[in-house]
């Protein structure tokens, strides 16, 4: 069985770690090189970089920044926001990004992932999924959830259906996908189980659970009751809540296999 990997997230605006909750009501978190060296030393599986702010600022992801962290990370690590090309891919590689992750450019033009995926291998491409819930009919067993995709950093809604567009991303060539509930980020009252069982479910790369983590249950719940891969967080580790090797230890203890 494949270890589950614990990986915390690095959301950029203006050059500095933020995180809000609900993706509003955003608050400085540190600074992501300091963050990023800590994280390595912590024992993170890898490591995500989301530069929240360049879509919605028509703008691309600040390679210099990229490469400060490269530079003190040695875990795999991804790299999001503002990408639009094939070109600007390259660039974030060349930086020392191990996958990039594409979100707002893959629903304005999914021939996008098909092309990354064709140059560079889906191993290093992610679509990130930001997820709202759109309508729920229904209780109890027979109840029916639909999740509606956003983008521009949570900003945009897009009609899209987030169950389907992770079965497209999946056949046009993407190699994992980041899914963050829009309706549990940053609450820490725990990952949105049903979303994530629906995604993981449907296809069969690897999903990154993301959005809600707040105690070392939340993540034994995600790996037990979905097919998740991989727990993210943020503010619990940025503030120093839980530490990562608390986590692992833990899931190790509950028969979750993990890398210690």
């Amino acid at each position: 069985m494949l270890a589950k990997r614990i990986i915390p997230c690095l959301d950029i605006a203006e050059g500095r770690v933020v995180k809000g909750v609900n993706f509003i009501n955003l608050k400085d978190a540190g600074d992501p090189i300091k963050n990023a060296e800590f994280y390595e030393k912590e024992g993170a599986d890898e490591l995500v970089f989301l530069d929240i702010t360049a879509s919605y600022q028509k703008r691309s992801t600040t390679v210099e920044l990229v490469r400060r962290v490269a530079e003190v990370v040695f875990m795999p690590f991804t790299v999001g926001g503002g990408i639009a090309s094939v070109a600007d891919i390259r660039k974030l590689l060349l930086a020392g990004a191990e996958k990039v992750s594409l979100n707002t450019a893959a629903v304005k033009n999914p021939k996008l992932v098909q092309e990354a995926s064709r140059v560079f291998g889906s191993q290093c491409l992610v679509v990130a999924i930001d997820a709202k819930l759109k309508r729920a009919t229904g209780h109890g067993p027979g109840a029916t959830k639909e999740w509606e995709v956003y983008i521009n950093g949570g900003r945009t809604p897009t009609g899209l259906d987030a169950v389907k567009w992770a079965r497209k991303v999946e056949k046009l060539g993407a190699g994992e996908i980041l899914l963050t509930s829009m309706d549990c980020d940053g609450t820490k009252d725990g990952f949105d189980i049903p979303l994530t069982k629906a995604i993981s479910g449907a296809v069969k790369i690897p999903v990154i659970a993301s959005g809600g983590a707040g105690k070392l249950e939340h993540f034994l719940d995600v790996f037990k009751n979905t097919r998740s891969t991989a727990g993210l967080a943020a503010s619990i580790f940025h503030y120093r809540e839980i530490k990562i090797r608390e986590i692992k230890k833990y899931l190790k203890e509950k028969k979750i296999t993990v890398r210690i």
